[in-house]
């Protein structure tokens, strides 16, 4: 197959949907800015070797948002999209979300000066957002993160 390239394999990245719950009930959402097209995502990356899924979900959002937290040990869902990679290939991503209930942000984190940080009431956080997986799952969150579950210490 010559001239023919093979199709992108797909990978796994894990994510933290960070949020918190106003006085009146309503959950806002925390979303970041990418560092290379400035679109609002999730905190999220790939899989830290020896943590569990929703430890490299938390520490994912410390390092984007410099965000503390309760996150719950069991995904609320997953999303895909295709990531530009360092060599320019792109692959095609799955990405599992779990939920991280904010406790704190600090005022100093790595990725600081990279990117925006910023509160959105959860339809404004699903607007804000263009992977259609991922809108679906930030329109649902009420349902996702009831009051009063139970969340892991990550």
């Amino acid at each position: 197959m010559t001239g023919q390239h093979a199709p992108p394999k797909r990978r796994l990245q894990y994510a933290a949907v960070p949020y918190r719950r106003r006085d009146d009930g309503a959950i806002e959402v925390m979303l970041v800015t990418s560092r290379e097209t400035k679109r609002w995502v999730i905190p999220k990356g790939w899989p830290i070797v020896g943590a569990k899924p929703h430890a490299s979900a938390a520490r994912e959002a410390l390092e984007e948002a410099g965000v503390v937290g309760r996150t719950d040990a069991d995904a609320i869902g997953t999303y895909h999209y295709d990531k530009r990679l360092k060599n320019g290939a792109n692959a095609r991503c799955k990405v599992k979300v779990f939920p991280l209930e904010v406790k704190s942000q600090r005022k100093h984190w790595r990725e600081k000066g990279d990117r925006k940080a910023r509160w959105f009431e959860t339809p404004k956080a699903a607007k804000a957002v263009q992977e259609p997986g991922l809108r679906r799952l930030l329109r649902n969150l009420d349902t996702l993160v009831p009051t009063g579950k139970r969340a892991n210490r990550s």
